[in-house]
């Protein structure tokens, strides 16, 4: 199986279904540190940092990955965290990308 931060990020069309429970269910396995939402319709985590211009300068990284791959998140700062919540606009649910996206956050933050 090829890991999550691999991948990229394809187009979503409008109209497909979001993923299931359980196929939503099975992506969470791969990135442990997320959590389902909204009845299984939105992913998130929450990054902590020791202090206001590090949460910043890791939004800011998440901002650039997201302008990279076409898919943005909901991101939430404050100080010494950072909120990051992944659902696919189109199709308001869970869609493989956001599994991408939480993989690839995931690889930017350094503890």
């Amino acid at each position: 199986m090829t890991s999550l931060s691999n991948k990229v990020c394809v187009p979503c069309r409008g109209g497909m279904p979001p993923l299931t429970s359980v196929e939503a269910s099975d992506y969470l396995t791969q990135v442990p540190d997320w959590e389902l939402i909204s009845d299984g319709s939105r992913i998130e985590r929450r990054y902590s940092f020791n202090d206001f211009i590090s949460a910043l300068a890791f939004t800011n990284s998440v901002g650039d990955l997201a302008e990279k791959e076409g898919h943005h998140p909901d991101i939430c700062v404050g100080w010494g965290y950072v909120n990051v919540v992944f659902y696919t606009h189109k199709i308001n649910g869970l869609h493989e990308n956001d599994f991408i996206m939480a993989a690839k956050t995931d690889s930017l933050f350094v503890a």
